[in-house]
């Protein structure tokens, strides 16, 4: 049972001969709020005056009932409070509209004053069951938002730990985690236009993308100084060496999910982007000499990032090029080293890798 002497009752007819008798009626039980038409009872519940059931009169000037009811539902503010038709209408498709606009009840005048206040007691309690009810689906709702917000968080900590560890490695790569990682985005969203990859390149996949990113390099933890940092052209024996950044990289992840006992959805495009990363198009690159589409698609996306960030930034061993220079000596990799339709989606947003590259120009 609620405590109905908390409970404000809204009683809204145009005649007053009505208003003094549900007043006369509720005023032991609940506290009145009495309003003479539809306009003022929205302003009432406007200044405060909330009320937690509404007694609604069908035939009034201005604003009929059904109209009241459609305003209530389509307001936030309003829509839960129920809404009891008490009326002189007794048509069935009248009680029928009534009760299809959202009414709980529908009661007929000359009212029947015990069965009014039995009614109005059951709508109050059914209120009641139903704000905990509601009231503990948001806070259920506002807790899974705030976890998946704070597991967001733990991925986003995760990968810039793991990615950094790569870039302290190799200190001349400066922003190229920053740049490649935009980068991949920017041609993802443009080939997301193609009808061929709509299906996959959705806005959370490619969000994915975009945190996965910077664990291309991750293997280069694995790599030797000596190498690694080189000043000059490595030795064959030593680009062999290198090529096993992509493999160390990939079993890195893999021991992370093992650690944890699962395979974790956010670390997919990690493992292939860092393991088939140098993967080529006509199947010449490594670790596996995977070719064509057998390279997942996250991985064909980094190649043209990874290359195009590369031509264009200054190392110990070359000078950077222009983003001209890139683009062109980049075509020629079109279909050999490149998926030609991933390279036609980077050719037609160029322009945006340049702002990129601009943005986050190393010191």
């Amino acid at each position: 049972m609620i405590d109905t002497d908390k409970a404000a009752i809204m009683v809204v007819d145009d005649t007053p001969q009505n208003l003094a008798l549900f007043s006369e009626l509720l005023r032991d039980r609940y506290r009145v709020i009495i309003a003479n038409s539809g306009p003022r009872a929205f302003e009432l519940i406007s200044a405060g005056q909330r009320p937690d059931v509404i007694l609604l009169d069908v035939m009034m000037p201005e604003m009929d009932g059904y109209e009241v009811i459609k305003r209530l539902k389509s307001d936030r503010a309003t829509e839960n409070i129920p809404v009891m038709f008490v009326t002189a209408k007794t048509e069935v498709a009248d009680e029928e509209l009534g009760l299809h606009l959202g009414a709980v009840d529908y009661i007929y005048k000359p009212i029947n004053p015990p069965l009014l206040l039995a009614r109005l007691q059951t709508h109050l309690a059914l209120k009641v069951a139903t704000d905990i009810l509601r009231n503990r689906a948001e806070s259920l709702e506002e807790e899974v938002s705030r976890r998946t917000r704070e597991l967001r968080a733990i991925q986003d900590v995760t990968v810039l730990a793991m990615s950094s560890m790569a870039e302290t490695r190799d200190n001349e790569t400066g922003n190229h985690i920053l740049r490649t990682q935009n980068y991949v985005k920017c041609i993802a969203e443009t080939l997301a236009k193609h009808h061929a990859f709509q299906e996959q390149l959705t806005p959370d996949y490619i969000e994915l993308l975009y945190k996965s990113a910077p664990l291309h390099d991750i293997g280069k933890v694995g790599i030797p100084d000596a190498i690694l940092l080189k000043p000059g052209k490595l030795t064959s024996e030593e680009f062999e060496i290198m090529k096993t950044h992509t493999t160390i990289g990939y079993e890195a992840i893999v021991r992370a999910e093992q650690s944890l006992g699962t395979e974790v959805d956010f670390l997919i495009c990690a493992k292939e982007i860092a393991l088939s990363h140098q993967e080529k198009w006509d199947g010449s690159g490594y670790p596996q000499a995977l070719a064509g589409r057998a390279i997942p698609l996250s991985a064909r996306l980094m190649a043209v990032a990874d290359v195009y960030d590369a031509l264009i930034s200054k190392r110990v061993y070359k000078d950077a090029f222009s983003h001209e220079t890139a683009v062109a000596m980049m075509t020629e990799g079109r279909g050999t080293h490149f998926d030609p339709e991933v390279f036609d989606a980077f050719l037609r947003v160029q322009d945006e890798f340049a702002a990129i590259a601009a943005r986050f120009k190393d010191d």
